[in-house]
């Protein structure tokens, strides 16, 4: 049994953050976030709008598209560095807004890897039978752990949520199978310190900020990115010809440029969403995949690879039939 993808959902924060409008708040400007990131704008949540709040609209909407209630569901996997509560997981919460009072929920924690993470997970407890269909959830509120006053990554971050269900379908065992056919992932906490908030329930008490060294991260992304991607392709017998779609995780244009063109992936097949949404963390995949189903061009048959990387160092890649 392989776990068979539906359509997500696209919900999004009311306010939308312009670069222009950083412009009175840090040295910086319009051309330059866009040059350097390939970030127009977005979306910013207000103080009704939550972690929770995103999550279980993008639910909502990944269940319409695809038929389906909460009664349905048998887990939901949330991914998310940005919960509402230090606990209970959030997805507790997005199960109960939903009026759901089987199965069982928990977060997955893995910075902007977390979707392809939890994508994976969802995957290996349809394949060990513990659950039929699985609601995966990346939502993220960024907003709140960012320092305003630091324009090497206040320009960079948005908030956001998308969402996929996840159910066994019979297949062969071969590539032509629908759902998830490879993944690859990894982590390695050596690099701990050039990408992470600097608070915690253990460390400071306190939710902290976020910290980053551009330069470091961007030095390992590409390297890193085409790593897990070779190996995933290596799984499933394939090569860059032979996919449909590469949904990367969206933090920088010139990451994702560039890990396409060492792959040998045609600019055709990228889907870029960078642009209107800047980073959402665990929510960047779900929302791209959200915005290239919406539009016609991710369709039924197609072959889709998922990559992300986030802090820790986290990284992975996951090749599904949709």
């Amino acid at each position: 049994m392989r776990a068979g993808g539906r359509a997500p959902g696209p919900p999004l924060p009311r306010r939308i953050m312009k670069n222009a409008d950083f412009e009175g708040m840090v040295e910086t400007s319009d051309e330059w976030i866009a040059q350097r990131t390939g970030i127009r704008q977005r979306h910013i949540a207000a103080d009704d709008e939550t972690t929770a709040s995103l999550g279980e609209a993008a639910a909502r909407a990944a269940l319409d598209s695809a038929g389906l209630t909460p009664a349905d569901i048998d887990l939901i996997v949330l991914a998310t560095s940005t919960p509402n509560n230090t606990f209970p997981a959030t997805a507790v919460d997005i199960q109960n807004r939903l009026g759901m009072h089987h199965g069982f929920a928990f977060d997955m924690q893995a910075v902007c890897s977390g979707f392809v993470y939890a994508v994976t997970t969802a995957d290996l407890y349809i394949r060990g039978g513990l659950a039929k269909r699985v609601l995966v959830i990346g939502a993220e509120t960024f907003s709140r752990i960012l320092d305003w006053s630091d324009r090497s990554t206040c320009v960079l971050f948005g908030d956001g949520a998308g969402a996929l269900v996840l159910e066994a379908d019979e297949g062969t065992g071969g590539i032509a199978d629908r759902g998830v056919l490879a993944m690859s992932l990894r982590s390695d906490g050596v690099h701990k310190d050039k990408l992470f908030v600097d608070g915690g329930p253990s460390t400071t008490g306190t939710v902290g900020h976020l910290r980053m060294e551009g330069r470091e991260v961007f030095k390992h992304a590409v390297g890193m990115i085409t790593d897990v991607i070779e190996a995933t392709f290596s799984q499933a017998g394939i090569t860059a010809a032979d996919l449909d779609w590469f949904v990367p995780h969206q933090a920088n244009k010139r990451i994702i440029d560039a890990s396409a063109k060492k792959l040998g992936i045609a600019e055709q097949k990228v889907v870029v969403t960078v642009d209107l949404h800047g980073n959402t963390s665990a929510a960047s995949v779900p929302l791209a995949l959200s915005v290239a189903v919406a539009d016609g061009r991710i369709k039924k048959g197609d072959l889709v690879l998922l990559e992300a990387m986030g802090g820790g160092f986290t990284w992975g890649a996951v090749l599904v039939r949709w």
